[in-house]
């Protein structure tokens, strides 16, 4: 069931559209604070009686955004490309916008988000969206109002970049061109030594439990420090052990208490799973996971966790050697897809790193595993495994349809695969099945069959939970386009929508001191099809809209992003 009252409460409150370039424009007025520049930021509406002001900034002079010549804005089908797809207007930004709704009181900390946001360098366009250099984007509340900013990462890739002017490091589909025969040798050298790997930690962003925020993607050495409150890049996470290896898991599982990632062997075909403690720069190895099949490891963009084990996924969309090696890339970029090599589930025990299962399961296809639990029988015993994830049903095309070229082009036709809530059910009985379940957890139609980037309550980390929520697809789309709230337990979702509107992944922020799974607050950022966008508030357990704030132009679509507790 769509929330449909939204896109005509919008239509009372929207502004007149402003081209970015208008300097003119009387009817918005903008103040940026770029840098250490004092001006207090503002932004200002002659409508503001269809607002509740819960800030009201100084006003200061107004600075309209930069005006945007930018070679992927270039119209297609008639019109320019939505601004999620498009790269950031400027390198960074801090204001206090003025709200509608009310944000809750008890919501005091910053919302962090990282991802892709610069996909062009001079006047050449990457590809894919995995391309595109870091932007960190802050939403920071506290006692009902709300300071945005965004920054771009300062890693070694987009620094070589902006000063060469061209691409310097292999990132997930490019490779830099080289000048002669030498160059190229060179180039290959540094990528068997990681050197010309991408540090260009773009896909998440994680808090620590000494503190520490740190950017992440798969390469290790794309792992960044930044300061939570200006954005600002501190350096390298450097880890301090002799594990070794180029790559690791997108997405550890972090907690105030521990680490633990997955490092994929490419020599002997496995995984290390491994932890860090806080403070420390040190990853322990707790076992490791030996492939089943195929030539190499399967991708393992994320995994899950329970409260005495680790869930290590073997994909038949495995890692692949040559395809690194491409200069050009291939239909499945650095994978290949190997169905006859079959699909496994390992798990772990987390105290002892003894393997206590490994099963075939059906094939499948996922970047995001949402959460995992022990299914119990009635005497408390543990009988299985079961671990929920965006599933894309075996189909590969997923990556390919996440090329810039196809993001750009919507005209209208549905094109977006079909995914749904994967439900894996993994036996520990010792005389169980030697194949695992898997099944859709609730009709996919109920989420438009479509389905990633997912949040839950992460005080339910590795427990018997109810609710996630998620990106799904009111069709036709070719990009999930909707936020869902799922319910497990009545095998129900509910659904935000707004026509043209690319949510980015929707985080759930739980209330202190709540007793409901559901009490507490889902953010995300939204970018309009206008050229404009804003940051979003949705009650947890109604799933109604509490509060928007408009930025002064869209921001371009975002990964992954973590909650900071205000200190």
């Amino acid at each position: 069931m769509a929330y449909t009252s939204l896109s005509a409460m919008r239509n009372s409150i929207c502004l007149p559209n402003m081209a970015l370039s208008d300097k003119s424009n009387k009817h918005n007025e903008f103040c940026f604070s770029f840098g250490n520049h004092k001006s207090t930021p503002f932004f200002k509406s002659p409508r503001s009686d269809h607002f509740t002001l819960t800030n009201v900034a100084t006003p200061s002079p107004s600075v309209a955004p930069p005006p945007s010549d930018r070679p992927e804005t270039t119209a297609t089908h008639g019109g320019p490309h939505h601004p999620a797809w498009t790269s950031i207007l400027q390198d960074r930004w801090e204001g206090e916008l003025l709200v509608q709704g009310q944000i809750p009181l008890w919501l005091k900390g910053t919302y962090l988000r990282n991802g892709p946001g610069l996909w062009h360098i001079g006047d050449y366009n990457f590809r894919h969206l995995f391309d595109g250099y870091a932007t960190i984007v802050k939403l920071h509340f506290e006692n009902g109002r709300l300071v945005a900013a965004h920054r771009q990462l300062e890693s070694q890739a987009y620094q070589a970049a902006k000063k060469h002017q061209k691409l310097c490091y292999r990132e997930f589909s490019e490779a830099p061109t080289p000048s002669n025969f030498l160059a190229y040798m060179g180039e290959l050298a540094g990528l068997f030594s990681g050197a010309s790997l991408t540090d260009n930690a773009s896909t998440g962003v994680v808090k620590l439990g000494d503190g520490r925020v740190v950017c992440l993607t798969e390469t290790q050495k794309g792992s960044i420090v930044i300061d939570p409150d200006t954005l600002e890049t501190l350096g390298r996470f450097e880890y301090s052990d002799t594990l070794g290896g180029l790559i690791h898991s997108a997405h550890p599982i972090v907690t105030d208490s521990e680490f633990l990632t997955l490092l994929p062997d490419l020599i002997r075909p496995g995984y290390l799973v491994v932890r860090m403690v806080p403070g420390s720069n040190e990853r322990k190895v707790i076992g490791r996971v030996n492939c089943r099949g195929g030539p190499a490891p399967g991708w393992v963009h994320s995994f899950p966790v329970t409260e005495h084990y680790v869930v290590v996924p073997e994909m038949p969309l495995r890692y692949c050697a040559q395809n690194l090696l491409r200069a050009e890339p291939t239909p499945l970029y650095k994978f290949e897809w190997h169905p006859e090599s079959k699909a496994f589930i390992h798990v772990m025990c987390r105290s002892s790193g003894r393997i206590v299962r490994s099963v075939e399961v059906p094939l499948f296809i996922t970047f995001h595993f949402i959460n995992a639990y022990e299914e119990e029988d009635e005497d408390g015993r543990v009988r299985a495994i079961i671990a929920d994830c965006c599933e894309h049903n075996a189909d590969v095309s997923i990556l390919d349809g996440l090329r810039l070229n196809s993001l750009r082009s919507f005209n209208g036709q549905d094109t977006l695969p079909d995914a749904r809530v994967g439900r894996f059910r993994i036996p520990l009985d010792v005389d169980a099945s030697e194949y695992g379940e898997l099944e859709a957890a609730l009709d996919p139609d109920e989420h438009g069959r479509g389905m990633d980037m997912c949040s839950f309550n992460p005080n339910y980390l590795g427990k018997k939970y109810r609710y996630a929520y998620a990106c799904g697809a009111q069709r036709p789309c070719n990009f999930p386009n909707t936020l869902t709230k799922l319910d497990f337990v009545e095998k129900k979702a509910k659904n935000w929508h707004e026509e043209g509107a690319v949510p980015s992944e929707p985080l759930f922020v739980a209330r202190p001191g709540a007793t409901e799974e559901d009490d507490g607050v889902v953010i995300s950022i939204i970018s309009e099809k206008n050229g404009e966008g804003y940051a979003l508030l949705l009650d947890g357990s109604s799933f109604e809209e509490i509060a928007r704030a408009k930025f002064p132009y869209a921001l371009p679509y975002g990964l992954h992003g973590c909650w900071v507790p205000k200190r």
